[in-house]
């Protein structure tokens, strides 16, 4: 095996470790946002608003590390 066939293997490797950790990451943030509105539905609105900022940063840094990913991988 050389070692651009190695890089595009870890390239994807990364790809869908990325993937997976923001796929849980943004799925903990709903639960707990959830439990929150159902905990005090009063503070529905803020804690809405505390999620989608939450999973909008999370959404950057797995686009930033798949980027990454590829760029390692057409290296």
């Amino acid at each position: 095996m050389d070692a651009l066939g190695l890089a595009y293997l870890a390239a994807g490797i990364g790809a869908g470790i990325v993937a997976i950790a923001a796929g849980l990451g943004i799925g903990r943030i709903g639960g707990q946002a959830m439990e929150g509105t159902a905990r005090q539905p009063e503070a529905a609105n803020a804690i809405r608003t505390s999620m989608i900022i939450s999973a909008a940063l999370i959404e950057g840094i797995a686009f930033f590390g798949l980027i990454i990913c590829f760029l390692l991988g057409l290296k």
